[in-house]
């Protein structure tokens, strides 16, 4: 699958930066200055296009699903803009001598001016670019499950860029029980059985397989004449993982997850990762200990109790640890009067004055720095589960364990990801990123996560175990047949 998200971003960010550069130069020319002086002059203006790109990040410009059209595009650039010059007016405050010249406004000024100029135009031609041949592609989906249909959902969402889905192939009892229903998003073009005349009538670009018992139904002598034709074939489970940044648990198999190439957890990723999070974990208890006696103190003065919480949480190969946080409750109610399910966390009627603040500020979750040093987690992992809560979800839910196969963190994919768990729904949906995360790591998608945790830090409110603040859901639906591990 082509990487069209990250296409665009990357095109649009070159082309911004080096219409700035080129603006730049030749301004620096008109000043008669040497090559030299004219490299340092351009360099200076590309600060403002670093500052618009940073603010286009935060302010979700760069992901097609929630900015799928230009509407919404236009909405989000003004703020974009004013993030953008308040960041640029910022770092040329810190720093005034900058580089040769010791007057960067003019370069950072028409840095700006380019931008607003430029920015709305190159989004349009890049999308209308995308959207011709040979980017465009015309995509047939094998299967009419929910996999399917949500394949066919996230390639709709990234609308600027998306494929034309001409329709969907039903399996063989799909198509002769009549059980298309609801129906597909597009119209169902006949059964697996009429793949090979299908494929010649409908001369697909890429053909995604998205069938539940795929190594028993496969049409694998049709499928390989059309790749040996130039048509691309894709595993669904794959499609659907780069769409969304999540796994499939549902039509995960043993056989996909013991052969799947990637889940490696080599020693050196497990070293360097260990390496980080307690240079992040020294540093930032160091860093933070006045603050954390101030949050002590003011504890002790807002309420009785203990300053600090302490909780049995499953870490590393579910081996239990104690979880410490600063304690933003009153005492808990009497054993009779306790939460009753595993989904109840909380009672937003316990939760003390300072409490609202330290969990909206996320400040309660500074004493797990202890916990990363004594080696019961990670700074980026799967949050740790509640010990007593491990065996119900993992009876329920399929491959929940797996989470388990690295050290838990304090922030991690699912968090910046999704938001709260209060029901085995949202749990299994925090499990498909866990499993993404699991699946992938490495030291970009870690330095993606520490980003996206700083975004979720200023852009929303509270922390995602607060979840009990709501009410008690229904009781969890009937545990899948799929196997578990």
């Amino acid at each position: 699958m082509k990487p069209r998200i990250s296409t665009l971003a990357l095109l649009e960010i070159g082309l911004i930066a080096l219409t700035v550069c080129g603006t730049a130069l030749l301004w620096a020319r008109s000043l008669h200055l040497d090559g030299t002086d004219a490299a340092v002059y351009a360099g200076q203006a590309l600060i403002p296009a670093l500052a618009f790109i940073t603010s286009s990040y935060y302010n979700n410009l760069y992901d097609l699903r929630i900015v799928s059209n230009f509407e919404e595009f236009g909405v989000r650039l003004p703020q974009t803009f004013g993030v953008a010059f308040l960041l640029t007016a910022v770092f040329y405050t810190l720093f005034p001598h900058i580089g040769l010249m010791y007057q960067p406004f003019p370069a950072g000024l028409w840095g700006l001016l380019v931008i607003v100029g430029w920015v709305a135009p190159v989004r349009l031609l890049l999308c209308l670019i995308l959207k011709s041949r040979p980017f465009a592609e015309r995509v047939l989906i094998v299967g009419t499950n929910s996999l399917a249909r949500t394949i066919a959902e996230g390639l709709a969402a990234c609308s600027p860029v998306s494929s034309t889905i001409i329709g969907f192939v039903a399996d063989e009892a799909e198509a002769e029980q009549g059980l298309l229903t609801p129906p597909p998003p597009a119209p169902v073009l006949g059964s697996v059985g009429q793949l090979a005349a299908l494929i010649n009538e409908t001369r697909p670009d890429r053909i995604i397989v998205a069938l539940r018992e795929r190594y028993e139904q496969l049409p694998a002598r049709e499928l390989i004449e059309a790749r040996m034709d130039g048509v691309a074939v894709e595993d669904g489970i794959e499609v659907h993982e780069h769409l969304s940044g999540k796994l499939a648990v549902e039509y995960l198999t043993p056989s996909w997850l013991l052969f799947c190439k990637d889940f490696r957890n080599s020693r050196w990723q497990i070293a360097w990762r260990r390496a980080f999070s307690l240079a992040v974990a020294v540093c930032g208890l160091i860093l933070t200990t006045p603050l954390i006696a101030l949050v002590a103190l003011a504890i002790k003065l807002d309420s009785r109790g203990p300053v600090f919480f302490a909780q049995e949480r499953a870490g590393l190969h579910g081996k239990s640890f104690r979880l410490v946080k600063f304690r933003t409750m009153h005492p808990a109610p009497p054993a009779g009067e306790s939460a009753s399910s595993v989904w109840q966390r909380d009672d937003s009627a316990r939760v003390t004055r300072l409490g609202k603040w330290l969990r909206k500020l996320r400040l309660d979750e500074l004493p797990q720095f202890v916990n990363i040093i004594c080696g019961d987690m990670n700074l980026i992992g799967p949050r740790p589960e509640m010990a007593s809560n491990v065996a119900t979800m993992a009876a329920q839910i399929p491959y929940y364990s797996l989470r388990t196969a690295i050290r838990p963190g304090i922030t991690g994919w699912a968090q910046v990801r999704h938001g709260y768990a209060v029901s085995q729904e949202d749990v299994t949906e925090k499990l498909r990123y866990d499993l993404y995360y699991v699946k992938h790591m490495s030291l970009w998608l870690d330095l993606r996560i520490a980003i996206d945790t700083v975004k979720t830090l200023l852009c929303s409110p509270g922390s995602e175990e607060h979840a009990g603040n709501r009410s008690q859901p229904s009781a969890p639906p009937p545990a899948t047949a799929i196997p578990s591990m």
